[in-house]
C-alpha cells in the first residue's frame, strides 16, 4: 500500500468510508475523539442493561452487505441482523393505533381500520414513493454533487416529483385521515427533517423500509459498529481512539496531515472528515482561510433540531410493547413549529419509544426490559433551556410520566436504572454545532449540490462523509455518502 488516508471520526460514515478505502488498497487510519467507536451510535452498559444512544432503526441491509462483499466476506459472519415486525406501532392520544409493516394485506387492514377510503390513496402514495426512491436513492443516493451542472442534471426528476412540495403536503394529497397523514410523513424526523418543510423527495424513506425491511442488530446498534471495526481491522486498517484531532495541517491547497490533542501527528495523501461540519471548518481548519470562510457560510444555514433521550431499565417483561413505537401528541404541525421555528420546549411532546429487549432479551437482565424514550427538541440556537440542571430533570420526569400513562402502567415504581441525554450533551460529546442531532436540516435548498460537498472546493484532497454531506442523515444516507466520497478519493 503506497497511498495513505486519514479519516477523522469513527461514526457509521467514517467506518464505511475507511472500509472502502482499505478494501481498495489505501492504508487508512481512523482517528476518533471518543474512547469508543460509533459516533452517534454510542452505547452504555449500566446495571446489566445495554443502552444504544442511536440510531436504532437499521434499513437497507444491502448497503451494509456491500461493505463486506468488497473483500469477498459475509456480513453474517460478524453481526446478526434480526427483522423487526411491525416496523413501528403508531399510537395517538385518542387511543387509536396503527401497526406499520411491509405485509401488504396486514397494512391495508390497519389503514382501513382508521379510514377505509384511504386504502386506495395509500396505494397511490406508495407508487409515488417508489418513483422518488428510484430517482433519488437508487440513481443519486451515492452520487457526488460537486458542481451546479450535476444539480441541473437531476432537475427533471425533481420537477417530475414536485420536489418543491413538502412530504406532508404530498401525503395529504393522497390520504384524508389526519392520523394517516402523520403516519406517512413522520419519517423525515428520523433524518432531522420537518415533515411540513422537508422536500417530498424524502418520501423515498417509506419505500426503503417497504423494500428492505427494518432490522435490529443482536446486541444493539453498537454490535453493528463493532462488526464494522472488526472488518476494517482485518483488512489492515488502524483505529486510534480517545485522541481528538486538534488541527488539519495544510500546505497551500492541499491537506498534509492531522495533529491530535495528545500531540500525535499523522501524514496522509488525503484526509476525510466524518465529524461535525462546523467544527471541521471553524476549528480544525482554523489555520487556513478556507476554514473561516466556510464556517461563516455554515452559520447562516438551517440546522436540524436536537434530541432529548431518556434511557431506562425496568423490572418485568413487556411483550405487548412493540420494538419501535411512536407516541404522537395532541398537536402535529404546532409541535413541529415549536421545534423548528419557535424554539419552545413543549410539554405536549411526541415520543419515539425504543424497546430493544423485545427483540433481543440479552439487552436487559433476565426478567427485565430495556427502553429509551426520545423527544425531538429545538437545537441550542433556538431553545435556551437549562438542560444540565433542574429543567432537564423535570423534562425527563415528564417523559417517563407520559410513557407510564400511555403504555407502561407502574413504570416508575419498577425502575431499576435511568439517565438522560440532552442537546447540551450532543454539543459536548460530538462537537455538534448548536447540539444538532442530524447536522444540516434536509431542506431542498440544503440538499445535493447545496449541501456540503463530498470533496472540498478549494482544498483538493480534503473530503467529507456523513450526515452533513449528500445524501444526508440516517444509516443508509451516511453509508451512501461513504460510497460517493470513496469513489472521489480513489479517482484522485
Amino acid at each position: 500500500m503506497t497511498r495513505r488516508a486519514i479519516v477523522i471520526g469513527a461514526g457509521f460514515g467514517g467506518l464505511a468510508l475507511a472500509i472502502r478505502l482499505q478494501s481498495a488498497g489505501v492504508a487508512t487510519v481512523i482517528v476518533e475523539a471518543r474512547d469508543k467507536p460509533g459516533g452517534r451510535a454510542w452505547h452504555w452498559q449500566r446495571d446489566g442493561f445495554t443502552f444504544d444512544a442511536g440510531p436504532t432503526v437499521i434499513t437497507d441491509p444491502p448497503c451494509l452487505n456491500e461493505l463486506w462483499a468488497l473483500s469477498g466476506q459475509d456480513i453474517a459472519a460478524d453481526v446478526d441482523l434480526i427483522p423487526v415486525t411491525p416496523f413501528y406501532r403508531l399510537d395517538w392520544p385518542d387511543g387509536s393505533t396503527l401497526d406499520y409493516s411491509n405485509d401488504e394485506a396486514a397494512l391495508a387492514a390497519e389503514i382501513a381500520k382508521l379510514n377505509p377510503a384511504d386504502v386506495a390513496g395509500y396505494e397511490r402514495f406508495l407508487a409515488y414513493s417508489k418513483g422518488v426512491y428510484r430517482e433519488g436513492y437508487v440513481k443519486l443516493g451515492s452520487a457526488a454533487f460537486l458542481d451546479f451542472a450535476s444539480m441541473l442534471g437531476a432537475a427533471p426528476s425533481l420537477m417530475k416529483y414536485r420536489a418543491w412540495r413538502s412530504v406532508y403536503s404530498v401525503v395529504a394529497s393522497y390520504v384524508q385521515d389526519e392520523r394517516l397523514r402523520q403516519a406517512l410523513s413522520f419519517h423525515t424526523l428520523l433524518v432531522g427533517g420537518n415533515p411540513m418543510t422537508t422536500s417530498s423527495i424524502y418520501a423515498l424513506i417509506h419505500t426503503i423500509e417497504r423494500e428492505g425491511g427494518v432490522w435490529f442488530a443482536r446486541g444493539g446498534t453498537n454490535a453493528l459498529v463493532a462488526a464494522m471495526v472488526r472488518l476494517f481491522e482485518r483488512l489492515g486498517g488502524a483505529l486510534r481512539l480517545g485522541d481528538p484531532v486538534a488541527k488539519i495541517e495544510t500546505q497551500g491547497s492541499r491537506a498534509t496531515g492531522v495533529v491530535t490533542e495528545s500531540g500525535w501527528r499523522g501524514e496522509a495523501d488525503s484526509i476525510a472528515c466524518n465529524g461535525d461540519l462546523m467544527h471541521s471548518y471553524r476549528d480544525l481548519l482554523a489555520g487556513h482561510p478556507r476554514g473561516a470562510k466556510v464556517a461563516k457560510r455554515l452559520a447562516r444555514k438551517r440546522w436540524s433540531p436536537s434530541l432529548f433521550v431518556v434511557h431506562f431499565g425496568v423490572k418485568g417483561d413487556y411483550p405487548a410493547i412493540a420494538h419501535h413505537s411512536i407516541l404522537f401528541g395532541p398537536r402535529y404541525k404546532g409541535l413541529l413549529d415549536d421545534i423548528y421555528r419557535n424554539g419552545v420546549v413543549a410539554d405536549d411532546f411526541s415520543l419515539y419509544l425504543h424497546h430493544p429487549s423485545i427483540t433481543d432479551p440479552g439487552m436487559a437482565p433476565p426478567g427485565h426490559a430495556a427502553f429509551y424514550a426520545l423527544a425531538p427538541v429545538a437545537h441550542l440556537g433556538k431553545a435556551q433551556a437549562d438542560w444540565d440542571g433542574a429543567f432537564g430533570d423535570r423534562f425527563a420526569d415528564s417523559i417517563l410520566e407520559e410513557v407510564e400513562r400511555r403504555l407502561l402502567p407502574g413504570l416508575r415504581a419498577n425502575l431499576v436504572t435511568r439517565f438522560h441525554y440532552t442537546p447540551a450533551d450532543f454539543g459536548r460529546d460530538l462537537a455538534a454545532h448548536l447540539g444538532s442531532a442530524f447536522s444540516l436540516e434536509p431542506l431542498l435548498w440544503q440538499s445535493a449540490w447545496f449541501r456540503a460537498h463530498n470533496r472540498d472546493d478549494a482544498i483538493s484532497n480534503l473530503y467529507f462523509v456523513g450526515a452533513g454531506t449528500h445524501p444526508g442523515a440516517g444509516i443508509p444516507g451516511v453509508v451512501g455518502s461513504a460510497k460517493a466520497t470513496a469513489r472521489l478519493m480513489l479517482e484522485e
